[in-house]
């Protein structure tokens, strides 16, 4: 299987609700491979409209999640633990009915949690990370899906930045039902090399957010796609890239993401140019050796 591009509901819409069904036509309309939804919140989610949607247009769905402060493995107060367990339970659900194989996203704690604190204290937060994930990939397993486990930048948390980071963490939880999902903004910020990044993820690689370095379209800003695209071939990667931004109107999105601003003329242009610039890219039969994230 070759690599397919995708793309994420959040490029023109959040939270996703029933109407946000719709979109999946548009994306199959635009050329793309493969399409992700976001569940902010489960109780919006119309599993039967998806259904209906994707039985005209069968794109491969991927299920992402969306991880507030409510929604943190690592938090001192068991009940805000419970709750992201509860969450991700109900979201495990909603990719079984649909019959989707990923939970992807930085399940581990909340996104925008980032402090200087202990060396003690973040061992215990990374203790609890590891429990909280092994009993979400144990619930993962029963449902039949894979959670991939994404690294962020340090803007955004404090506990997982990198490739070897999240290594180590899938290592210590240790279930086949526990791989990597890794993003270009991400690594555009913390790795030395996106190149080893993905090398060191290896083939416990299940989802990459293929997302500029100014999170707007792909192969406009300073992302060393020649890397990411010559690391993913190197391991044999055989899933999809998936565009990710986000538009300001979307507030709590915007908010978490930290979009004050347009990124694009419109989601359109920014959907279009991505799939445009990521399947010229794809469709190299070679990729240089030298960092260059020019086409």
């Amino acid at each position: 299987m070759s690599i397919g591009i995708g793309i994420n509901a959040w490029v023109w819409q959040s939270p996703f609700t029933r109407e946000s069904a719709r979109l999946i036509e548009h994306a199959a309309k635009m050329g793309f491979d493969a399409f992700t939804v976001p569940v902010e919140s489960p109780e919006l989610i119309d599993v039967d409209a998806i259904r209906a949607v994707q039985a005209d247009f069968p794109l491969r769905l991927y299920v992402s999640g969306a991880f507030s402060h409510d929604r943190d493995l690592t938090h001192a107060d068991a009940s805000v633990r419970q709750n992201a367990l509860n969450y991700i339970r109900r979201t495990l659900a909603i990719c079984e009915q649909l019959g989707v194989g990923h939970l992807v996203g930085p399940a581990y704690s909340a996104t925008g949690k980032r402090r200087k604190i202990p060396q003690q204290q973040r061992a215990r937060e990374w203790e609890l990370a590891v429990a909280g994930l092994s009993q979400a990939g144990r619930m993962a397993a029963d449902h039949g899906v894979v959670l991939g486990i994404e690294p962020l930048n340090r803007f955004e948390t404090d506990l997982i930045n990198t490739s070897t980071q999240v290594k180590q963490l899938i290592s210590d939880i240790d279930l086949p039902s526990v791989r990597i999902h890794l993003d270009t903004f991400h690594m555009h910020i913390e790795e030395r090399s996106v190149y080893d990044a993905i090398r060191v993820a290896g083939k416990d690689l299940v989802y990459v957010d293929a997302s500029e370095s100014d999170r707007g379209t792909p192969g406009k800003g300073q992302v060393h796609w020649h890397e990411v695209v010559r690391a993913l071939r190197d391991i044999d990667y055989q899933g999809d890239c998936i565009i990710e931004s986000f538009t300001p109107e979307c507030e709590s999105i915007a908010d978490a993401a930290a979009i004050w601003r347009p990124l694009a003329s419109s989601q359109d242009a920014l959907a279009k140019g991505g799939i445009e610039f990521l399947q010229q890219l794809l469709s190299e039969p070679m990729i240089r050796d030298t960092p260059d994230h020019q086409l």
